[in-house]
């Protein structure tokens, strides 16, 4: 019989406990317990097969998300030309045919909110928009070109680089309707790949014809204005994939030196270098990608021949979390505000319209609570199913400084805010609670003012370092111990910030920055060990969740439903999710749960 020294080059290791390594994979004999113990594998980053695309596409354009993907034109067996195609995490399905039939566009997007512009033959300058189930015709592109490559979303495009009849810089941006000249690119050039956002954009790789090889490596960011010179790519290519943000890119396949050679290397953007990480499976060129960060990407066609491959990639993705789906609300609603844990959440407010509604969740199912005083959205949340805190909010019209207080069936009035405002959030608990940031109206789009309630009165506290509205907080933190992360900054800066700040009872101190910027997300810890999930743009960002272990942030798994304005609320280990708008819809009835579950030993048991 073939023995374990015999397969794997070395004997077990006896040791009388647990192993000193925490290597994945590790076997040894406890000699204490009397057991074989091994680690499991506590996270997996690499690529995954998908479901195959019904028709080889190689060239065409790309959208969306891993779980919500859009692929559409390209070079291969009619009708591939006008083909579109939807992807829903595991398989393909046909969606509305392309208007001009192309190969060598750009798209950006989503795929209920898609942009398709550009391409060949020739050097056309058609835009297109989807609606998720058709395309129309959109303002044209003021250069034709193809080979393009693009980012943002479909009422703010951004194109830039490709070939109008030789290699071009030139970068335009859309409204919705037509496009308007933007900064040149540093570096003009072909086949290039692009993310992120009108912005702040990416692009990265391409062909530089009349330079020495021509492959390029070359990463330029967009920052609504003009490029700039990012980290060089380890490996120079073109007609490459890509999708991400500016601060998290991802980037894969390609063809490069020496000639012929089809790449399945693929490389990790931090906003200053790119890593190289997990091979894709199946080397190739005029691959395309859907992404919304580099956490979670989608590869799918290319060649040579044309193919219909699809690869998932997964970065930093633990076998022991997830979530799942629980109880729908009673009452679909974004905007709303959250409190409890896991097995005993409770939502309250809400929007469309202004809601009084509460209901309380027992681990499975939602029922009815009392109503609130005054119907609202967009209020600071916290506390507990039987001892809940809800301050501010609004209507369409209004800001209110109200404070309620739920005591497991009914709410009463507590004292008011001392500033009205919404899209404000909360930490703590209904006697020692915390109101900071929101929004005021034109004249005080972010505010950085922090409220602390002593169980009947608010009390001014240390200002915010950043100004910030439509921010998440967590009822698992406290009132000497808060946490404020991303959000919306003034609309002079309609950037969401990758910040996290940090309160100690008295003042806020900046905290390791989110991987991937967005506001109306929701959450759910601690100031040391918080969960960040879903938020805005709902396409790019709605399924996404980070944690945080008090300095930094790494990424988590990816949530079933897109969304944002929803309600969080529970540990980093239990959180739930609930409500929310989703694309195409201002609210829903979905309730998610996240679990941690599993150990990082495993015991073999022998006879």
């Amino acid at each position: 019989m073939t023995t374990y020294k015999e397969v794997i080059g070395t004997a077990v290791t006896n040791i009388a406990g647990d192993s000193p390594t925490t290597v994945d994979g590790d076997i040894w004999y406890n000699s204490s317990a009397t057991n074989f113990k091994f680690n499991l594998t506590t996270s997996f980053t690499g690529w995954t097969s998908g479901g195959t695309m019904p028709t080889g596409v190689n060239a065409g354009g790309g959208c969306g998300t891993q779980t919500a993907g859009l692929s559409f034109g390209g070079n291969g067996a009619p009708p591939s030309e006008t083909a579109t195609y939807e992807y829903g995490g595991s398989s393909w399905t046909s969606g509305g045919a392309l208007t001009t039939g192309r190969k060598d566009l750009a798209g950006a997007g989503t795929q209920t909110a898609g942009l398709g512009f550009g391409g060949a033959p020739g050097t056309l300058n058609a835009t297109e928009e989807y609606n998720g189930s058709s395309w129309t015709n959109g303002g044209n592109l003021t250069t034709g070109r193809r080979e393009i490559a693009g980012g943002g979303t479909q009422t703010a495009g951004l194109a830039f680089g490709g070939n109008d009849g030789s290699k071009t810089n030139a970068t335009e941006e859309y409204d919705g309707s037509s496009w308007t000249n933007g900064g040149n690119m540093t570096t003009a050039r072909r086949q290039l790949a692009g993310a992120g956002t009108q912005t702040a954009g990416l692009g990265f790789g391409g062909y530089n014809d009349g330079v020495s090889g021509g492959y390029s490596g070359a990463t330029e960011e967009y920052d609504g204005s003009s490029w700039t010179n990012g980290g060089t790519m380890n490996t120079a290519r073109n007609n490459l994939g890509g999708g991400g943000t500016q601060s998290a890119g991802l980037g894969f396949g390609g063809y490069s030196s020496p000639p012929g050679t089809h790449q399945n290397a693929t490389e990790l953007y931090d906003g200053s270098s790119w890593t190289t990480s997990s091979n894709m499976a199946t080397g190739r060129s005029g691959v395309r990608g859907a992404a919304a960060t580099n956490a979670a990407g989608l590869a799918f066609g290319g060649g040579p021949p044309d193919a219909g491959a699809t690869e998932e990639f997964t970065s930093g993705a633990s076998p022991f979390e997830a979530w799942s789906t629980g109880g729908n609300l009673t009452t679909g609603r974004s905007r709303l505000s959250g409190a409890g844990t896991q097995t005993a959440g409770l939502v309250f407010g809400g929007y469309p319209p202004a809601q009084t509604a509460t209901e309380e969740y027992d681990g499975s199912s939602w029922a009815n609570g009392g109503n609130l005083g005054t119907a609202r959205y967009s209020s600071a949340g916290t506390g507990t199913q039987t001892a809940a805190l809800m301050a501010g909010g609004g209507d369409n019209t209004t800001r209110v400084t109200n404070t309620e207080e739920y005591d497991g069936s009914s709410w009463t009035n507590g004292g008011n805010l001392n500033q009205e405002r919404k899209y404000l959030a909360g930490c703590g608990t209904q006697t020692a609670g915390l109101a900071f940031g929101g929004e005021n109206g034109p004249s005080t789009p972010s505010m950085d003012n922090t409220e602390e309630y002593d169980g009947s009165s608010w009390t001014n506290g240390g200002t915010l370092g950043t100004a910030v509205e439509k921010m998440t907080g967590s009822p698992g933190a406290t009132q000497t111990a808060g946490i404020c992360i991303s959000g919306k900054t003034p609309a002079a800066s309609p950037n969401s910030p990758a910040i996290t700040q940090e309160y100690d009872g008295s003042s806020w101190t900046s905290g390791g920055n989110v991987s991937n910027p967005r506001s109306s997300g929701a959450g759910s810890g601690t100031q040391t060990a918080a969960l960040f999930f879903t938020g805005a743009p709902v396409g790019s960002n709605g399924n996404l969740t980070e944690k945080y272990d008090g300095s930094s942030w790494t990424n988590g798994p990816l949530l079933n439903v897109v969304r944002s304005l929803g309600a969080g609320t529970g540990t980093q280990s239990a959180a739930l999710v609930s409500g929310g708008g989703i694309p195409g819809a201002p609210s829903t009835t979905s309730t998610e749960e996240f679990s941690q579950f599993g150990q990082s030993t495993e015991t073999i048991t022998t006879s």
